[in-house]
C-alpha cells in the first residue's frame, strides 16, 4: 500500500469548511449540557427524596444510552410520538442528544464539587447572613466550579469527538465530509488520518487552553 501525501495534504481544505459545525454542535451541546447538569446537581444536593430518585434515574438512563441510539430515538422515534416534532432538523436533534447525554455525567461531575466545598465555609457564610442563594452564589458555587474544571473539560473533550455522531442523521460536520470524499477517492487512509488529525489538533489547544484556566481560576484558593 502506497501513502498518497499529496491527497492527504489536499484533504484538509475540502474537510476545514465543515469543522466549524463540529465546534457549534459540540460548544452549544456543552453549554445546554451545563446548565442542565448545575440543576440537577443543585437539585440532589438538597436531597429531596421522591426528587432525587428521578434524577438518579434520569441520570442513569442518559448515562446508559449509547449516543448513537439516544440520537435515532430523538431524531427518527420522537417525531413518530409526537408529529409537531416532524420538523426538527439533524442539528437540533444533534444537539439534544449530547446536551442531555452529558448533562448525566456533568451532574455528577458537579455534585462532587460542590459536596467537596468545606462545609465550614458554609457556615461561615451563614453567620455573616447571607441567604441561600447568596450562599451559593458568592460562596460555594465558584469553588465548586474549580473544583470541577478539570473533569468538566474531560467531558468536553469526550463530547467533541462524539459529536461526529451526528453523521449518522446527516449533519455536515468533519466525519460526514471526510466520508463524502471516501465515496470518490476511495482514499481511506489518507481521508481519515486527516480527519483524526483535525480532532487530535482541537484536543490539543483546547486541553492547553483548559490547564491556563484553571491555573488562572485556582490562584485565588492556594495558601
Amino acid at each position: 500500500m502506497q501513502f498518497d501525501f499529496s491527497y492527504f495534504l489536499s484533504v484538509f481544505p475540502e474537510i476545514l469548511p465543515y469543522y466549524p459545525t463540529t465546534l457549534f454542535i459540540s460548544v452549544v451541546s456543552m453549554f445546554f449540557a451545563l446548565l442542565i447538569g448545575l440543576t440537577v446537581a443543585l437539585l440532589r444536593i438538597e436531597k429531596i427524596i421522591i426528587v432525587d430518585q428521578l434524577l438518579a434515574l434520569y441520570i442513569s438512563l442518559f448515562r446508559g444510552i449509547p449516543s448513537v441510539v439516544l440520537l435515532f430515538i430523538i431524531y427518527y422515534g420522537l417525531p413518530q410520538l409526537f408529529p409537531v416534532l416532524a420538523t426538527m432538523g439533524a442539528m437540533s436533534a444533534a444537539i439534544i442528544c449530547f446536551s442531555l447525554k452529558f448533562s448525566a455525567y456533568l451532574s455528577e461531575v458537579l455534585r462532587a464539587g460542590l459536596e467537596s466545598v468545606d462545609h465550614g465555609q458554609k457556615e461561615a457564610a451563614l453567620t455573616i447572613g447571607l441567604n441561600h442563594f447568596q450562599r451559593y452564589r458568592t460562596v460555594i458555587l465558584p469553588q465548586a466550579l474549580v473544583n470541577a474544571l478539570p473533569a468538566t473539560g474531560n467531558l468536553f473533550i469526550s463530547l467533541l469527538k462524539d459529536s461526529s455522531v451526528a453523521f449518522f442523521v446527516g449533519v455536515p460536520e468533519l466525519l460526514a465530509a471526510g466520508k463524502l470524499l471516501t465515496t470518490y477517492s476511495y482514499k481511506f487512509f489518507e481521508t481519515y488520518l486527516a480527519v483524526g488529525l483535525i480532532y487530535w489538533l482541537t484536543v490539543v489547544l483546547y486541553s492547553i487552553a483548559q490547564k491556563a484556566a484553571e491555573s488562572h481560576l485556582a490562584l485565588p484558593y492556594k495558601r
